[in-house]
């Protein structure tokens, strides 16, 4: 029975990344599905059958076609096993650096989409499931992240330079600013901040003392009593002094009956002085004898020459 070998799976690879098999295209290959020995085009020395993705591998059958002493010697070393590994060539078509399809310990970004274009049978590979990669037309090798192409997932120098751009934009400069010029526009913004806050507070205390002045002017003209100040200072910290005044001046002065003429309208002491109950209106009687009980007395005594 012929061997059964796993051309790639989904584990993290000596590159420090994974190829999602679910994202392989293998279609184009399997219509020119040749074997090659270690990379090289021009040494074919089979090819595979049976290729099957599934369960997060792509397996397959390798056929040697003994056309050349190459393939008849690679067949031999096959099947006796100092030759055991194939290594893939795929054409990386797409990335990411999700959480998602991101294991532990992976360094790079996840091939999401990737298409399958030459499998080698090789000597050494570089881990269990050798890959070889390519990005536009171009071959990946191990080393940094310029050199390989494929991107690391956690770059301090690429991700410093993302966030300096950001911090640009976001305080109104071009991208390219120098860390000099963000620096001098950060220290402006502090420094509007603070005098923001000693504006704030001024403003505060200001109204604050719109607010007292508005009261206590409210109680000179007896339009509220004294034990209520606290209450109305209170007040006007909640809807503001401008509010706050438009509602004293809604309210109508408190006036005594004493103080009001025969017509009703607010008067002197001197003038509004009765001398006897007879000369109050009578509208004004019971309001009189209500309100100011004492004086409704002596008024009663005027008039009637004796106590109530």
């Amino acid at each position: 029975m012929a061997k059964r070998v796993r051309l790639t799976s989904d584990i993290l690879n000596s590159y420090g990344s994974r190829v999602l098999t679910a994202g392989m295209d293998i279609e184009q290959y399997k219509r020119n599905p040749v074997l090659l020995y270690m990379h090289e085009r021009g040494n074919v020395i089979g090819y595979l059958k049976d290729i099957e993705k599934s369960s997060g591998e792509v397996t397959a059958e390798l056929v040697f076609d003994e056309a050349s002493e190459l393939s008849r010697r690679c067949k031999k070393q096959w099947e006796v096993g100092s030759l055991r590994m194939v290594s893939v060539g795929i054409d990386i078509l797409e990335t990411s650096r999700s959480k998602a399809v991101t294991l532990e310990g992976q360094t790079r970004e996840t091939v999401t989409r990737s298409k399958l274009y030459e499998v080698s049978l090789v000597d050494i590979g570089s881990n269990d499931d050798a890959i070889r990669l390519m990005r536009d037309g171009k071959q990946i090798t191990l080393g940094s992240a310029v050199e390989c192409g494929l991107p690391l997932i956690n770059n301090p120098k690429k991700e410093k330079e993302m966030e300096t751009k950001t911090i640009a934009l976001l305080l109104g400069l071009p991208e390219t600013a120098s860390e000099s010029e963000l620096t001098t526009a950060i220290s402006g913004l502090m420094s509007m901040k603070k005098e923001n806050a000693e504006l704030k507070q001024r403003l505060s205390k200001l109204e604050e003392a719109g607010i007292e002045h508005a009261v206590d002017a409210a109680i000179a003209d007896k339009r509220i009593e004294l034990s209520k100040r606290e209450e109305f200072v209170e007040l006007g910290k909640k809807i503001g002094a401008g509010d706050l005044v438009k509602l004293f001046a809604s309210m109508s002065p408190r006036t005594k009956l004493s103080d009001m003429l025969d017509g009703g309208q607010p008067c002197g002491p001197v003038t509004c002085e009765y001398k006897k109950l007879s000369e109050v209106p009578s509208e004004k009687l019971a309001e009189l004898k209500e309100k100011e009980p004492e004086r409704y007395r002596r008024l009663y005594k005027a008039e009637y020459g004796m106590d109530m």
